[in-house]
């Protein structure tokens, strides 16, 4: 096995279309996750599941449809699954356990939602010591409303990812990334 995990975030049924918090473009980043989960897979990297459970909230309720991954990037037989109640996937859970035992010490992210869960996992990750790398195209959003003003997903996903770039690891695409 390699040093490299890939951190598939929070690609979940309630984010697609059908479910009850979709995301702009949601099908098409998971077509590109699927991308580099499998060429992870194919490289031995370890892939590890995230998935939200929100106890007694609206959306990602626990043994609901909505908070079970989606089928498009179900986890392969073997793979680890963990299970968060915060934005930030290594805060108590045994993420962090996982990855030590394992000797990863390069992440590569993708998932939902680049503003919150792939933004704060990424930052810790960081923060932990990890090399980090996103996958932007792997990644979706959505619309973003604050003091009356809408901002379109595309400009949230743009900024959020052009923070990431500036000091928390590559920022790249899934073509970039199968070549490197």
């Amino acid at each position: 096995m390699s040093n490299r995990a890939v951190l598939a975030v929070d690609l979940q049924n309630e984010y697609w279309p059908s479910g009850k918090f979709p995301l702009h473009g949601i099908e098409a980043a998971a077509a590109n996750a699927v991308r580099v989960m499998e060429h992870a897979r194919a490289k031995g990297d370890l892939v590890v599941n995230i998935r939200h459970e929100n106890p007694g909230g609206p959306i990602f309720v626990p043994g609901s449809a909505g908070a079970e991954i989606n089928d498009a990037v179900r986890p392969a037989g073997g793979e680890p699954v963990i299970t968060k109640n915060f934005p930030n996937s290594f805060r108590d859970t045994g993420l962090g356990n996982l990855l030590r035992e394992k000797g990863i010490e390069e992440v590569v992210v993708v998932g939902a939602m680049s503003h919150m869960c792939v933004d704060a996992t990424v930052r810790a990750a960081n923060d932990l010591g990890y090399k980090t790398t996103t996958i932007h195209d792997a990644c979706a959003t959505r619309d973003l409303d604050f003091n009356g003003v809408t901002t379109p997903a595309k400009q949230v996903h743009a900024a959020l990812m052009s923070a990431l770039a500036f000091a928390y690891g590559a920022v790249i695409s899934t073509d970039a990334f199968l070549t490197r």
